[in-house]
Parts: C-alpha cells; sequence; structure tokens
C-alpha cells in the first residue's frame, strides 16, 4: 500500500481541514486560513485541496473541499492530491473508518507492468478507527483490482488457479481442480463445454477454509478470463475489455481474502469455473443442446452467452450442500450496464431478508447496489422447443433479469441465495479508485458476513 495507515501519532503529522462548499467560516479555521482560502478561490468544493503555507516557508496543512454532501469515500482523493509526509484529519471525520479507507484505496497504483507506485504517505488514524479492519478490507479490493487488471496473456485459466493457490497458502486453507475432460467425468458438462476450445483447459477451482460444522458460505465467480464470443464472435470492440469477463471471479476472491483475514467463524467456500471462451473446431455451437450437472437440458441461443453456463454447473454443486448463504457474482450482461450504468450493480434474491440487509449494508459502507426484480413472467422467454431451456431470450428484453432466471433454476435447495451483476471496472478515474479493474458488492457483503458470524 503506498498510504500506510497508524495507530500511534507520527511525529508532527500535517493537518488535513475538511470544509464543505461555501462554509469556509463555520469550519473554526483561523482567520489566516479562511484568508488563505480565499486568495486562492478555494470555496470547499468538491475533491479540491489546497495546500496551506507553515509559519517560515514550510508545508503547513491542507483544505480539502468536500462539495454538497459527497459521501466518505470522496477523500479518497488526497492519496492523490497531497504531497509525501504524515498527515492527520483536524477534525474527525463524519465517518472516519470510510475516510480512512478511501485514502488507502485512493493510493492504489497497478504497477506490474512498471507504472511507478503512489506517493508514500503516512496517515494517523482517527481514534476508534479498527485499522486490521481497513487493512483487510484494503487488501481485498487490491487483490480484485490486480487480478482484473491483468491481462490474459498472465491471467488464463491456469494463471486464475495459481492465485487461488496464493491466496489459499496465505490461510491455509485447501484447494482441489477439477480440470479438462474431468470435467465430464465428474459431470460439469457446461464448463466443459464452454472452455474446451482453448489451448488453455476450462477447470473448475475449488477452494475450502474454516472449520467443519461451522455455517457454510459458499462464493461462486465467473471465472471468463478472455471472451471473444465463440463462433458468435464479437466485434472487436467488444473484446477489448474482455480480460475483465472474470471479474465475478476476482471479487469473490477478494470477499474470500477479507472473511479468511477476518478469521470469521464460516465454513467458507469458494467455486470459480475457470475458462477462455475461445474459437476452434472443437468450440461449442449455436443451435448445440448442452446437459448439465443439474440434469437440465440447455439450448444454445447464443455462445456469447457463456458466463451462465459456467455457473449453472458450478451454482448447482454449492446448491448441494444447502449453505446458509450462497452469493454468486458475474459481469454477466450488458443489459445490467444499459440500466444502471457502470458504477451501480444489480443484485437478485428471493430472500427479503437478505435483500434489506444489502440495501442497508450497501448505504453504510458506500459499496453501491440496487436490487432488481427475479420477474417469473418472464422466465418463459428462456423456453425450448428441444431442451428444457435456452441460455437467451428471443426477443432481447430484459437480459439481465432472464440471466438471473436462468440462474435460479440451478438453486433450489439454497434459501439465501443473491447473484450480483457486475461490471468490475472503473470506466473513468474516480476518488477512490483508477480507471480500472474494480470490487463491487464485495465490502458491503464483508459487512453482512462480519455481522453475522464475527
Amino acid at each position: 500500500m503506498s498510504v500506510e495507515l497508524v495507530e500511534s501519532k507520527p511525529k508532527n503529522p500535517l493537518p488535513i481541514h475538511l470544509v464543505a462548499r461555501d462554509r469556509l467560516e463555520a469550519a473554526g479555521l483561523s482567520p489566516s486560513i479562511v484568508a488563505w482560502a480565499k486568495a486562492n478561490g478555494f470555496s470547499g468544493e468538491a475533491g479540491r485541496t489546497l495546500v496551506l503555507p507553515g509559519e517560515n516557508g514550510e508545508l503547513g496543512g491542507a483544505m480539502f473541499g468536500l462539495g454538497e454532501g459527497e459521501g466518505a469515500l470522496a477523500v479518497g482523493a488526497l492519496a492523490k492530491t497531497l504531497p509525501e509526509g504524515d498527515w492527520h484529519f483536524a477534525s474527525r471525520p463524519a465517518e472516519p473508518e470510510l475516510a480512512a479507507l478511501a485514502i488507502v484505496l485512493g493510493g492504489y497504483v497497478f504497477a506490474r507492468y512498471g507504472k511507478k507506485p503512489g506517493k508514500a504517505l503516512r496517515f494517523e488514524l482517527p481514534a476508534g478507527v479498527d485499522a486490521r479492519r481497513v487493512r483487510r478490507v484494503a487488501e481485498g479490493v487490491f487483490l480484485t483490482r490486480d487480478l482484473v487488471n491483468t491481462p490474459t496473456n498472465h491471467m488464463g485459466p491456469g494463471d486464475l488457479e495459481k492465485a487461488v493457490r496464493t491466496l489459499a497458502g496465505a490461510h491455509k486453507a485447501e484447494v482441489s481442480v477439477i480440470k479438462g475432460d474431468d470435467l465430464l467425468a465428474q459431470n460439469f458438462p457446461m464448463i466443459h463445454a464452454v472452455g474446451r476450445a482453448s489451448s488453455d483447459a476450462p477447470r473448475l477451482i475449488d477452494l475450502t477454509w474454516g472449520q467443519q460444522g461451522a455455517p457454510k458460505v459458499t462464493l461462486v465467480g465467473k471465472g471468463v478470463c478472455f471472451d471473444t464470443g465463440g463462433l458468435d464472435i464479437k466485434p472487436s470492440s467488444g473484446m477489448l475489455l474482455m480480460k475483465k469477463d472474470m471479474g465475478g471471479a476476482a471479487n469473490v476472491l477478494g470477499l474470500a481474502s477479507m472473511i479468511m483475514a477476518a478469521g470469521l467463524k464460516v465454513r467458507l467456500r469458494v467455486l470459480i469455473p475457470a475458462v477462455e471462451n475461445s474459437i476452434a473446431g472443437n468450440a461449442f455451437r449455436p443451435g448445440d443442446v448442452l446437459a448439465s450437472r443439474k440434469g437440465i437440458t440447455v439450448e444454445i441461443g447464443n455462445t456469447d452467452a457463456e458466463g451462465r453456463l459456467v455457473l449453472g454447473d458450478a451454482l448447482a454443486l454449492a446448491d448441494d450442500e444447502e449453505p446458509q448463504l450462497l452469493i454468486d457474482m458475474a459481469t454477466l450482461t450488458g443489459a445490467a450496464r444499459v440500466a444502471l450504468g457502470p458504477d451501480l450493480p444489480p443484485f437478485y434474491t428471493d430472500n427479503e431478508a437478505l435483500a434489506s440487509e444489502l440495501a442497508a449494508s450497501s448505504l453504510a459502507v458506500e459499496d453501491p447496489l440496487w436490487r432488481m426484480p427475479l420477474w417469473r413472467p418472464y422466465d418463459a422467454k428462456l423456453s425450448s422447443k428441444i431442451a428444457d431451456i435456452n441460455n437467451v431470450t428471443s426477443d432481447g428484453f430484459a437480459g439481465s433479469i432472464t440471466a438471473a432466471l436462468f440462474l435460479k433454476r440451478f438453486v433450489e435447495k439454497t434459501a439465501s441465495w443473491a447473484h450480483f451483476d457486475i461490471f468490475a471496472w472503473n470506466p473513468a478515474d474516480r476518488p477512490h479508485g483508477p480507471a480500472g479493474g474494480e470490487a463491487q458488492g464485495i465490502r458491503a457483503l464483508e459487512r453482512i458476513i462480519s455481522t453475522r458470524y464475527g
């Protein structure tokens, strides 16, 4: 982390004054600071940092504009705008833990390919903030970002397996893998079909951690490491961001990191169907009918709707155990982005208690989520004349909803299940994270799971 959190007071930390828009006089600042701000045209506008001089011309502190009701994560911009050194908040922020997390997240740099690390900042935590919690949440977010940002030549199915094994080794978790034609032998036909055309064999990665007998929490993440669209090939513009099509896997691994680092009292299972949807002579075709682990036959209306296929087999396996909580995350549909944009992922559940928890947790930690309906009348749109179900609809409407309804077919026993249709990407720089891979929904989920099983 380029931003270091310290619990003991550094020597002579510089103050950061948080100022709401047009509230300079009400902020309790000295007349000289107010005069300096006015001379520099600073009025507390959102996201602006103004460096303050000391008595002898040295650095004396900084002011940061909160604008009009900006959230706590807005202060993450300080990680990029503050000069290097030791800092602290001059007064306690309204959401001190979120503010501290924001500054750490804002300092993220993906440096694998030579980009220089960010500024070295030491930041004194506000009193009462749990530094270990902030660090483990930030580390989970950074793991997610790193995995999504890594291009497919270094993050294919085999590389994703290595990443899972590395995470497992850090927390003494166990990993098993079913790979290649063994997927057929062990009844995961849809995972095999989607990934068989790639030179990097498809696989189901299975991580387990925690005590037997503890409440079961199972996370399923779409691990499509690259998606050409298959024989229903995407245009070149549609492939530019397809390295992020394993964003669901990256997010559940980030969440798993948070859970294991906290030592929560759960029996954690993470299932990742890791594949590359490639084109070759043995690629699955439009019009094919695939068997599934669940026994449901699936007609392929479009090979570019492959994520729901691999998730279907993994969800069927997860559902067999009837976990107390089953979560799946996937960069599943463009329809979700058309409906809600890149920053607001939809989630689907028919468990009202879980829906309420997700809504409240999302607001509490500024991790936006929006509930969408599992609208049963649309289920008929997935009908097939020759199989139990089609993997797409014929009219193109409600694509995110019908994808969720497809997945619901593979979850019958588990009472508490939610599906997240995430984007896993920041199209532009944000205060708490640069353009690129992003964690979505997992901070809200971490809060729920920590509250339930802490």
